[in-house]
């Protein structure tokens, strides 16, 4: 069973969230992080570790649309305390792999090639098709003894090659490079099963709510 998650994981994944996307890096919010985000349908987001008064709180005296809280729990606990008003998105799943990953790629499939970009400690893997086209692209952000995987994508018709298999696989690479295997990140219901073939475990479950306009 997943157990709690500490501050300090939720700090380090937290801001490599933001250095992935560039944004302002997460300041304290009572026992939880804010970050100003700025986007037309996430200003901002607020995140806690625990489901607890401060989360409750902040959700009652919140009433501007598209400003996320998200927390380390699962849908069910999280919609029995929060007003009606918010509406609970589809679930996350903060997972881990502290060790090497279960190596099952066998090589990048024909007609693939690879690109690589660096900003903000975040290396950028891309997986290009022959016609130019991006077939899948990932992340890997190291945040002090802590590698953290973000935005693994696979476009739908490139998907059953073995690609993401393979981008994550490379993106070890770098966190291997620098002496790290504790490996993070959060998945969607669709990737969760990816990454538990490759070794991941469930660390916590993951719930976001948000007013959506009215």
């Amino acid at each position: 069973m997943a157990g709690n998650v500490s501050d300090d994981i939720l700090e380090k994944w937290l801001k490599a969230w933001s250095l992935s996307r560039k944004l302002p890096l997460p300041v304290r919010y009572h026992s939880g992080f804010k970050v100003e985000v700025g986007e037309e349908r996430q200003k901002i987001r607020y995140v806690f570790s625990e489901l607890n008064d401060d989360f409750v709180d902040l959700s009652k005296q919140i009433n501007e649309p598209w400003v996320y809280l998200k927390v380390c729990a699962s849908p069910d606990e999280v919609k029995n305390v929060v007003p009606e008003k918010w509406v609970i998105q589809p679930p996350g799943y903060m997972m881990s792999c502290f060790g090497p990953m279960k190596a099952t790629a066998k090589g990048l499939c024909k007609g693939y090639r690879i690109e690589y970009e660096q900003y903000n400690s975040t290396e950028v893997i891309r997986i290009i098709a022959e016609n130019g086209e991006l077939a899948s692209i990932g992340r890997v952000v190291i945040v002090d003894d802590l590698a953290v995987y973000d935005r693994i994508i696979t476009e739908e018709k490139h998907q059953r090659k073995g690609l993401a298999t393979f981008l994550m696989q490379e993106l070890e690479k770098t966190a291997l490079s620098k002496g790290i295997s504790n490996n993070f990140l959060v998945a969607t219901g669709a990737g969760k099963s990816l990454y538990q073939s490759i070794g991941w475990q469930l660390y916590s479950p993951y719930t976001s709510i948000v007013i959506p306009n009215v």
